[in-house]
């Protein structure tokens, strides 16, 4: 059971890990770059809220960064959702659902990057 806790703390730390050993698997077992890559981001989607929702508390000293993110998620589902009503009429729900996961891949990919930059420049100035 601790194996498992310490790989899954890991994967949260660093998501880069599950969106290579899930591209390169799928990528070996079915020879599609393009599929191998879009179920790479929608599996890590998850590891990389995570750990950017714990950089930015950590960086910020406070305990709202994955309240933040899921806030935003809700506000994105909402305009896409809208849009989607005002241009035909109707909510395709997992359109809806697939873009907010990839907006939010995209979205927390860059936070997550920008916030451990952040994290480790404080921590060289102040060490």
């Amino acid at each position: 059971m601790s194996l498992l806790s310490d790989t899954l703390t890991l994967l949260a730390i660093v998501p880069i890990i599950p969106f290579l050993l899930v591209y390169f698997i799928h990528l070996y077992l079915k020879k599609d770059k393009k599929a191998a890559l879009l179920l790479a981001m929608d599996v890590s989607t998850l590891f990389f809220i995570l750990a950017a929702a714990a950089l930015f508390n950590i960086v910020f000293k406070s305990g709202f960064g994955l309240y933040l993110i899921v806030l935003i998620l809700l506000i994105a589902a909402g305009l896409i959702g809208g849009a989607q009503n005002r241009l035909k009429g109707k909510v395709d729900i997992k359109r809806l659902l697939r873009a907010v996961w990839r907006l939010a891949f995209a979205g927390t990919g860059v936070a997550y990057v920008l916030l451990f930059l952040i994290s480790f420049i404080t921590y060289i100035w102040t060490a």
